[in-house]
């Protein structure tokens, strides 16, 4: 046996001992590691006797409440836990306290499980993978007969499964899958582990028949993979089906119950799989070397223990794969790693003679690929059934592990006994400022600076003489208005006077009913309470000390604040310096689950390296993403949803993310060209397929569209109406949906739609009836008015109805013109008429622009549409061209693509500026506003609110001032000449838009804290070049010019349709309305 095999053999051997101990914590809930393993020990491996031992009424151990349901102990070994519960012929009840029925149920449970084990050879664990396998398959295989369309379920058209370009490629959920589909999409990800797998080859010795079993499950999955693999890569699909490889997995063991899969699990067995596969064709290849398994290589590390048990030291060293770490109780992933390395009394590690028992880990060697599993599942005793663990936890996109590596282990022992000497100071400042943030002794508490500023008050306060209950007697009218219930009759059951009552009872205060014009407070009766006497003397006394006392309790919260944010930020820097940074590790993928401990939805969040930018493979879905949305939905404490496994990588090992490059031209190798020949003939003869669906999808529109012409060609059909006299290239917001845009029986459904609705609920206003019908603003009104008009048309013929029709519509507009809409709800945006009617257009350009819309071609719905549309269009031709001033309605409509275009750079900007985009957003605003005052010096209701565009425009170059002077206050080169930068590029250029209006007060003010904050670094303290650097930009930010220099060019806007405009308008506009103003 090699020393390779042997270490392998240790590596198993320790596999099943800690699937031992992780049965014990489960059935006992005791975590003590020591006390399991001696249990272990004692019983000689005897599980129901280790069982025995731990819960006899002489454990040496109390058991805890609560037992961890999802527990890991040394990583990469196997423990799988079922989520869901199996029934059991043999029922023994557990609801009472007889300790003998819980024994006899462990014994049980224990026999039945070695029994399956001897028996089959497969583990528990095995069996549960096998349960939701199979369950899968046959959930999928069963959705094929249902009638209604599942979640996984294709679309008939294959052109809505048709990959767009370079997309990444999802996998279909055939069935509770998701954990499949996030595992292997986070692999697959790993280009080396990518390239491992497509260029597989299977051992020659058993391509024939497999030696045994492991053969027969590892290398047929394998094969799978592979092509699973290879459609990821060159695939024409958007998505592809794993069912294949499921039905592997599934194969490979026995049994028929149904529950959803763990991904830590899963990937566990996979790794399994793949290293016994592996190391197959390692053995075959070693000609007498040892053999290298690349899949040990790649995700196993080594750590070393160092600890005492009793007193007496060891030192062992140990194999890992995917590392466990407890979330409960941690708010980082520093802080669960630190947890995760020292076990124990940590004092006594060091020490020589003590009886505690502790350990430390040290890593010794990481693997390339380093996850992470978070344990966010735990078992509740009291409740009888799994939880999970919503608590947030941070994790860095970068992770330096340098203060965890065994060569570190002297100076992090050093810092850990720093930062430990920290905290307890710091609990120590933190007891003495809330004394002086809550002060006093009873349930309400109040800031001491608070309650002496109350008592400065209080004896500054005018003296008076008498009782505030006497003041009030005394200001009664004497017409006996005061109810007999005023001044409680206490003085003759008890006899004290009215001085005596305490003027703070609620009980014996009174109401006083008075007049109105006798409910004033006397002016002789201060506003608040005040001493009754008090020299001059002895106020002055009193308010030296108070202000004295202030000012001391003032300095002392500051000085207790300043040191505690000092020690805040000295623990945050102690792992910072430079030797402590030479191990980084990379976020490569964060597995999500959203539910509860036994359902929920897996997904992943991938970086592409390349393209920088986070990626979320949601089953089918795969679609761009931001480190935000990954905040949101793996850090926990939100919702639902939070990371369950984190994926790191060595950012120096570049060839795990490296493109493969054609080793003779020197070209990268992408696609296709990636795969071997057999992979790559798998994957044409797939594509072939699917270009063979889309053919004969096409091939069956094809025929439809042509019996739909043979249909057309037997119906007689009305002459085409003449050339309209509408412009070509009409402008946007006149847009009407072409022929080619709406079906013919789309036409009829929206002609039946408008018809009914004004059939029968005229009570309805037109805006209420056209909801349901995806029509633009002036094509919705045109119909609806021709629908109003059908009673004229009907009698009096076609010419009739258009005038009828064309009042109806003039009528509506100018009811819109005139209303006062909220911000979001601006029908200028809606009907180019409304705003002209705003404006005060001439009365023949509104109403050449209407005749236009009613003459528009694609009026032709119908037989009376078509009619109206053919008069609207005679009466356009019969406009001589001395009635219409041709230029000045060109003017109107360019300035009213003006003012869409103001709107766009505006709405642009503040969705930009609402995603933290500042610099993005700047330059959207800026020519917003520059627009909309070109726009407002021609009318009041010509552009949009300038005061709501200034406030963000302003607020957008605060923001980047102060992203500037961050850059520049961290001292790093890089970071300054950034910061430098934005100043130059962004905001020194737009100064001189804020300066050129004195009116505007708040751009000036904004303009002076911009300087102000600069000319603030003049007094400090700096490094030479920076001083230079400061000395050189700071006349730029203090030039007095107006003159306003040149920008850049106007950024690109897209086209928007008039619908999808006004609609992202709307909401943007409302979502500011849900803001505060900010002084605005």
């Amino acid at each position: 046996m090699t020393v390779e095999q042997n270490v392998l053999q240790q590596s198993k051997s320790q596999k099943h001992q800690q699937t031992f101990l992780n049965q014990l914590r489960e059935i006992t809930g005791i975590n003590d590691i020591q006390v399991l393993q001696q249990a272990l020990k004692d019983s000689n491996g005897n599980l129901e006797l280790a069982v025995t031992f731990l819960t006899a009424k002489n454990a040496k151990v109390p058991q805890q409440e609560e037992a961890t349901y999802y527990q890991t102990a040394l990583p990469g070994n196997d423990r799988y836990i079922s989520v869901g519960s199996q029934a059991d012929t043999n029922v023994i009840d557990l609801t009472g306290d007889d300790k003998d029925d819980l024994q006899r149920a462990i014994a049980l449970s224990l026999e039945e499980s070695n029994r399956a084990f001897r028996e089959t050879g497969i583990t528990d664990e095995e069996q549960a993978i096998s349960r939701v396998l199979e369950a899968s398959i046959a959930e999928n295989k069963a959705s094929l007969k249902r009638t209604h369309p599942e979640v996984w379920s294709d679309s008939p058209n294959p052109y809505d499964r048709k990959r767009q370009d370079s997309c990444p490629v999802g996998l279909k959920n055939v069935g509770n899958t998701c954990w499949f589909s996030a595992v292997i999409q986070s692999l697959f990800n790993l280009l080396e582990f990518r390239r491992l797998v497509l260029n597989y080859n299977p051992p020659a010795s058993a391509q024939d028949l497999p030696r045994n079993q492991k053969e027969h499950r590892n290398l047929p999955f394998m094969r799978e993979l592979r092509y699973l693999f290879a459609l990821l890569v060159g695939s024409k699909r958007k998505y592809v089906d794993p069912s294949r490889a499921v039905e592997i997995l599934k194969d490979a063991f026995k049994s028929n119950d149904s529950q959803q899969q763990d991904v830590s699990e899963f990937t566990h067995k996979l790794l399994d799989w793949l290293e016994d596969a592996f190391q197959i064709k390692a053995e075959e290849e070693r000609d007498g070397e040892k053999p290298k398994n690349p899949m040990v290589e790649l995700f196993y590390g080594r750590f070393l223990a160092v600890g005492v048990l009793e007193g007496k030291k060891f030192e062992n060293t140990e194999m890992f794969g995917q590392y466990p770490l407890q979330v409960n109780g941690f708010k980082d992933l520093h802080e669960c790693l630190e947890a995760a390395m020292i076990e124990g009394e940590i004092e006594s590690l060091h020490s020589e003679n003590s009886g505690k028992s502790g350990q430390e880990h040290w890593f010794t060697e990481l693997p390339p690929v380093l996850t992470f599993e978070l344990s966010r599942f735990e078992f509740n005793q009291a409740l009888g059934r799994p939880e999970k663990i919503h608590n947030k936890l941070e994790f860095p996109p970068i992770l330096y592990l340098d203060r965890y590596m065994h060569k570190n282990r002297e100076i992090t022992r050093i810092k850990r006994d720093e930062i430990k000497r920290l905290k307890e100071y710091l609990t120590v400042l933190q007891q003495r400022l809330e004394r002086y943030l809550s002060y006093g002794s009873g349930p309400k508490r109040f800031p001491l600076v608070d309650v002496l500023q109350y008592a400065l008050e209080f004896a500054s306060s005018k003296p008076v003489c008498t009782s505030p209950i006497d003041d009030i007697d005394a200001s009664a009218p004497p017409s006996g208005t005061v109810t007999a219930q005023t001044i409680p009759s206490t003085t003759d059951q008890q006899g004290p006077s009215s001085s005596e009552i305490p003027s703070t009872s609620p009980v014996q205060r009174s109401v006083i009913h008075k007049p109105f014009t006798q409910s004033r407070i006397p002016p002789d009766l201060p506003m608040h309470p005040a001493p009754r006497h008090i020299t001059e003397e002895e106020l002055s006394v009193l308010e030296g000390c108070l202000h004295r006392w202030r000012t001391e309790v003032e300095n002392d919260t500051r000085d207790l604040q300043e040191s505690i944010s000092r020690i805040h930020r000295t623990i945050e820097l102690m792992y910072s310096d430079k030797s402590m940074v030479q191990v980084p590790y990379r976020l490569h993928a964060v597995l999500v689950h959203e539910g509860q401990a036994n359902a929920g939805h897996y997904w992943a969040y991938i970086y592409d390296h390349h393209q920088r930018r986070w990626m979320k493979y949601n089953d089918i879905s795969v679609t761009k993403s931001t480190w935000e949305e990954l905040e949101r939905d793996s850090f926990g404490g939100y919702r639902n949803a939070s990371a369950y496994c984190l994926m790191y990588i060595n950012d120096k090992e570049q060839f795990l993310i490296q493109e493969e490059f054609n080793k003779e031209t020197g070209q990268m190798l992408v696609g296709m060209d990636t795969l071997p020949p057999d992979l790559k003939d798998y994957v044409k003869e797939d594509n072939k397929r699917f270009e063979k669906e889309l053919e004969e999808w096409d091939a069956e529109l094809a025929q439809k569209v042509q019996q739909e012409k043979l249909l057309a060609s037997q119906t007689p059909r009305m002459p085409a109406p003449s050339s309209a006299p509408v412009q070509a290239g009409e402008p946007e917001y006149l847009e009407q949906p072409s022929r080619t845009d709406l079906s013919k029986h789309l036409k009829e459904d929206s002609v039946r739609a408008i018809t009914k609705a004004l059939a029968e609920q005229e009570d309805r206003s037109p805006e209420t009836v056209m909801q349901m019908v995806m029509l633009t603003p002036n094509m919705q009104g045109i119909i609806m008015a021709i629908g109003k008009a059908r009673n004229v048309y009907d009698r009096c013929g076609p010419e009739a109805g258009f005038f009828k029709a064309i009042k109806f519509e003039y009528a509506r507009l100018l009811k819109l013109a005139q209303d006062d809409p909220p911000p979001e709800c601006d029908y200028r945006l809606h009907h180019a008429v409304v705003y002209f009617m705003q404006n005060e257009a001439p009365k023949k350009i509104i109403e050449r622009t209407l005749l236009e819309q009613f003459g528009d071609h694609n009026l032709s719905f119908d037989e009376r549409c078509r009619n109206i549309m053919k008069v609207a269009q005679a009466k356009l031709e019969m406009i001589k061209p001395d009635e219409v001033n041709m230029e000045e309605y060109e003017r109107w409509h360019q300035e009213y693509r003006n003012y869409r275009e103001t709107t766009m750079y505006l709405m642009v900007g503040l969705e930009l500026f609402q995603k933290k985009s500042y610099m993005e957003a700047l330059l959207y605003l800026i020519y917003a506003y520059q627009n909309n005052k070109e726009l407002l010096s021609k009318g009041l209701y010509r552009g949009h609110d300038e005061e709501l565009i200034s406030h963000y425009r302003r607020e957008c170059l605060l923001k980047l001032n102060e992203h500037a002077a961050a850059l520049f206050e961290s001292g790093d080169d890089q970071e300054v000449n950034n910061g430098l930068i934005v100043m130059n590029e962004l905001i020194v250029p737009c100064l001189p838009l804020l300066l050129v209006d004195e009116t505007e007060e708040k751009d000036i003010a904004a303009v002076e804290d911009m300087r102000n904050r600069w000319c603030s670094y003049l007094g400090q303290e700096m490094e030479p070049n920076l001083q230079e650097k400061l000395t050189d930009f700071l006349p730029k930010l203090l030039d007095c010019s107006t003159e306003i220099k040149g920008f850049n060019d106007p950024p690109k806007l897209p086209s928007y349709s008039t619908h999808e405009l006004c609609e992202r308008f709307a909401r943007i506009m409302l979502s500011l309305s849900r803001t505060p103003a900010d002084g605005r």
